[in-house]
């Protein structure tokens, strides 16, 4: 490659990357006609009633798969780590969500049983952040959320080995269709590292994006028995 390749190669990559950096500014977030008001003052004293009906006026607003979060994790270096997956619950012993004890995100809990949960509802402006402790809920509620999903996701589950290296597509798709048959055949059928975890809270932010930057963010924080209430400067 001459003189004249390696500048006309350039020359593609920052029109490429201008391209992209008009098409980032360009975007825009909410609909600012349609931002909902949120008082603090009218926030219950526990986070729990507040998430839950944050969620349910997501589901309303039409907002797509209001379920879908983060969740963050640090392996035994302190490494951070994200990915996305579902919520399966959110009651008085905190929220709770799933995957296989033998994953990546099982292995980093298993040796720091911290976590934090994002979810992002741009329909309504708002997001939650969620930081705690992570337990499993143990093997009989491990099996039981595995009963109630769907054929896929148990065949999924029997799968297993998430996050191995995969050798082939073909590879994937041996395995894929023998847990297929499996879970018609046995819809009790058990996935032994499918695990059921629950994230404890200790922190519940709430964010409420206004059309003036004027964001609203109400935290609640643990101490003892309690929540304390505290607004933050956005």
């Amino acid at each position: 490659m001459n003189d004249h390749d390696h500048h006309r190669e350039r020359d593609d990559g920052d029109d490429e990357q201008e391209a992209f950096r008009a098409l980032l500014r360009d975007q825009r977030v909410w609909d600012l006609e349609r931002l909902p008001v949120f008082d603090p003052a009218t926030a219950p004293g526990e986070p729990l009633p507040l998430f839950r009906r944050w969620f349910t006026d997501a589901v309303a607003a039409g907002q797509p798969e209001p379920h879908t979060m983060t969740l963050a994790t640090a392996d035994e270096r302190g490494r951070p780590d994200v990915r996305t997956l579902m919520l399966h619950d959110a009651d008085s012993r905190g929220w709770h969500f799933a995957t296989h004890a033998t994953s990546r995100k099982g292995r980093q809990l298993a040796a720091r049983p911290e976590a934090a949960l994002g979810f992002y509802w741009p329909v309504r402006a708002r997001a939650v952040r969620i930081r705690g402790t992570v337990h499993s809920a143990g093997r009989e509620e491990s099996a039981a959320d595995l009963r109630v999903r769907s054929t896929g996701a148990l065949a999924s589950a029997l799968v297993g080995r998430q996050s191995e290296v995969l050798g082939s597509a073909q590879e994937l798709a041996r395995a894929s269709e023998s847990a297929w048959e499996r879970a018609r055949r046995e819809p009790d059928a058990r996935a032994p590292s499918w695990t059921a975890y629950v994230l404890v809270p200790d922190e519940v932010e709430f964010f409420q994006g206004d059309e003036r930057r004027r964001h609203v963010r109400l935290r609640y924080r643990r101490e003892g028995d309690d929540w304390v209430r505290e607004l933050l400067w956005p």
